[in-house]
């Protein structure tokens, strides 16, 4: 079933003038992409390859998978890597409680033990995870494999297996395939080297924060109530801020929660109250550091940059 879904999606056609329509779509649920990231992504939809989204963190690669997910309708899986993580946890285990009980409640009867293996060791008692339930959907749904830089190496030996032929193999089943293929995204915050089997795999693209104008239209898109001024005053801070010396530049996400906060504290423009404007910077940093980094003095001059 794995080729005949692989087969159907491969001989649908997408003219070039689909490719402005996905950005659009993207748009339409608050994600402002530019032309590189729309190909990248029309790409991985067209050849069914993985996507790898390198980019420093805050800059919006797992909320890509969201929107894509949102814009194809779809549902979205989300596989959150760390280290240590192991096949039990990303493809699949055995629900031993359940299996226990099930043998408890046949212990004294007739019942046929080779039977009784085969009735524990059934779909009924299988715990699918991210990796297993994204290739067992009808609909083909997004897979995101969140920050696999966190993974140790033999993690993508299995990764890479999976990729590759879209089907798990449970020693007790058999071998699964892909009732559909997923469309996989892959973020990595370049915490450690990838291999370089698992990057010939995918399709890649290195997320960068947005240019001021790109990220006052996803404030805008996101917030449709701000005052369209604000929106670029506050875009315009935010891209000056991140050039200061901090040990965690702020993202995307927090240039959000800072507009919100602005518009809460009743700020239309960022030199109309300085006081309210350096206190609700908590929203933009987020450590001891980076708050003594950007004394009231620093914060005026980086509004007296954006206004």
């Amino acid at each position: 079933m794995a080729g005949a879904a692989r087969e159907a999606v491969m001989t649908e056609q997408h003219s070039p003038s689909d490719r402005p329509s996905l950005a659009d779509r993207l748009a339409e649920t608050g994600y402002i992409v530019d032309d590189t990231l729309a190909m990248a992504l029309r790409l991985a939809l067209d050849l069914e390859r993985p996507l790898l989204l390198e980019g420093e963190a805050g800059v919006g690669k797992t909320e890509i998978a969201r929107a894509l997910a949102t814009c194809l309708e779809t549902r979205l899986i989300r596989l959150q890597c760390y280290e240590g993580l192991d096949a039990n946890a990303a493809i699949y285990e055995w629900n031993y409680q359940r299996q226990l009980l099930a043998i408890k409640a046949h212990e004294g009867d007739a019942t046929d033990p080779d039977a009784l293996e085969t009735q524990i060791f059934s779909d009924r008692y299988l715990l699918k995870r991210p990796l297993l339930q994204a290739i067992s959907q009808e609909t083909a749904p997004v897979l995101l494999i969140d920050e696999i830089d966190r993974a140790d190496e033999e993690f993508e030996a299995y990764l890479l297996e999976i990729l590759a032929d879209f089907q798990v193999t449970v020693p007790e089943l058999g071998t699964i395939e892909a009732v559909t293929i997923p469309r996989v995204i892959l973020t990595s915050n370049g915490t450690r080297a990838l291999s370089d089997a698992l990057r010939r795999r995918c399709l890649y693209a290195y997320v960068e924060f947005p240019e001021a104008d790109r990220e006052a239209a996803i404030i805008q898109a996101r917030l449709p109530s701000i005052d369209q001024s604000l929106a670029g005053q506050v875009a315009r801070f935010v891209q000056a801020l991140r050039k200061e010396d901090l040990e965690k530049v702020p993202g995307i996400a927090e240039t959000l929660d800072w507009c919100a906060a602005l518009m809460g504290l009743g700020v239309d423009r960022l030199d109309q109250d300085p006081d309210a404007v350096h206190q609700s910077l908590i929203c933009l940093l987020k450590t001891e550091h980076d708050q003594k980094a950007v004394p009231p003095e620093i914060a005026a001059r980086l509004v007296g940059q954006a206004a």
